[in-house]
């Protein structure tokens, strides 16, 4: 059975006017670029962008940062139990399905911030990291929600901002993903990490046999084509290093028409990027490309006053979509003056959203919003509300003790399905087999 989401779009346990999403769906999606909504920011825009941000913020706390652990770069729990452990299943109407996990790797050196490194010598993958995963609306959601959504997440960077001053901003072409600009443009050209982690593969990797734009697309394409005779929408959403994958996944799955079903060529879905803190991702070819596309393709920026990331990088690159700007520091709940890593946040940024003013100015959290959230990783909120630092982890870490008093790392969820390859998957299958019925004794023989 495939597990279930239930999002509240950033509202826990008050709903306002849950028909107004069905009704302005399209309008919250970027139709019209979103006129009028952004300043002052909608009500229900502003739940939408906390609903989105949710998810984003999912992938962090799934994610497995602990070196020692030999499932460090994989996601702790399975995709049945995901929500349920991450605290997004209760008092939400909202429902989705976790279709798919998906892994990336890169061809070429990449910071730790980036692709997780286990020290296990057995380690569950040495080349691929989760990356994040793929959802769509359950059937009881669409009348709610005014179309069958399609979400794809990925996932951000996991360690300090020091990889800002350390990467190289080098540019490479994405011609063989969108062609050329056409009009003398030339090719557009995009960041060379974000373009290796989107395509690289790595045959030595179970998980990246494909890489993950491929593992994407092919799942964006079965659900196209199973929903096709419904109204679909695409939302890709990530923070950081998941936002600029999020853009050039959203180009490039309109630019290759993976959002039209394979016999309706006229009836392509609207795809909306919704990116938090997100880097710059491409040249001024890569913007013209993406302008090209402005019917189905849609970009929202959500940036915080006093973060650097979306500054970066300086020279040769170009903003594309449409921005939200936010000032967490007109917040009475967060130290002042703060720093790089809580101006960067993922959690005040959504602290963030359910406050600002815009132009009106001060701070209110007109949609309810748990401020003990901003310090799951951090040590964001002012010491007189109480919130612990840092406090998401698993209980002792993920040491369980055994029934012979002594104690084991156990920090992952296995999934019934594998998003392996299917051989892999099967190797996998007959080494349990193999463990289950004594090694020493038995052989395990595939049907």
């Amino acid at each position: 059975m495939l597990p279930i989401l239930q999002s509240c779009f950033g509202i826990r346990g008050k709903m306002k006017s849950n028909n107004n999403i069905a009704k302005k769906w399209r309008l919250l999606s970027g139709k019209n670029n979103w006129a009028g909504l952004l300043d002052p920011l909608d009500f229900d825009l502003r739940r939408c962008l906390l609903h989105y941000g949710d998810m984003a913020q999912a992938t962090y706390d799934t994610f497995d940062r602990q070196k020692a652990s030999k499932y460090a770069g994989s996601s702790m729990y399975s995709k049945k139990d995901l929500f349920a452990k991450v605290g997004l299943d209760k008092a939400n109407p909202y429902s989705y399905r976790v279709t798919k996990f998906f892994y990336a790797t890169s061809g070429i050196d990449m910071p730790d911030a980036f692709i997780f490194k286990s020290m296990s010598r057995e380690a569950w993958s040495k080349e691929s990291n989760f990356m994040g995963f793929v959802a769509v609306a359950s059937d009881d959601s669409v009348a709610l929600l005014g179309r069958r959504d399609i979400v794809i997440v990925w996932r951000g960077s996991i360690q300090s901002l020091e990889w800002v001053n350390d990467f190289q901003f080098i540019l490479v072409s994405a011609s063989n993903i969108f062609g050329d600009v056409g009009g003398g443009g030339g090719d557009p050209q995009v960041h060379q990490g974000w373009y290796s982690i989107y395509t690289s593969d790595d045959p030595r990797s179970p998980f990246n046999k494909t890489s993950a734009r491929q593992q994407v697309l092919a799942e964006v394409t079965r659900l196209v084509e199973k929903f096709k005779s419904e109204e679909i929408s695409i939302t890709i959403m990530g923070h950081s290093l998941g936002a600029a994958l999020a853009t050039l996944n959203a180009a490039d799955i309109v630019a290759n028409r993976f959002n039209k079903p394979k016999d309706r060529p006229n009836k392509a879905c609207l795809v909306t990027a919704i990116v938090f803190a997100s880097p710059r991702v491409g040249d001024s070819n890569f913007k013209k490309m993406f302008s090209k596309y402005n019917e189905e393709l849609k970009a929202l920026r959500i940036r915080n006053a006093l973060d650097i990331v979306p500054n970066y990088p300086l020279i040769g690159y170009a903003d594309v979509g449409e921005e939200l700007g936010i000032d967490t520091t007109k917040s009475k709940y967060l130290k002042t003056p703060g720093n790089f890593t809580s101006w960067h946040n993922l959690e005040a940024y959504l602290h963030g959203v359910a406050g600002t003013k815009g132009n009106e100015g001060g701070f209110e959290l007109v949609v309810h919003r748990d401020i003990a959230l901003m310090n799951k990783f951090a040590d964001i909120v002012k010491d007189e509300y109480l919130v612990p630092t840092s406090w998401w982890t698993q209980k002792n870490k993920g040491m369980v003790q055994q029934d012979d008093g002594s104690w084991k790392l156990m920090d992952h969820e296995v999934d019934d399905d594998n998003d392996a390859s299917e051989d892999d998957s099967l190797k996998v299958k007959q080494g349990r087999c193999l463990i289950k019925m004594g090694w020493l004794r038995l052989s395990c023989k595939t049907r």
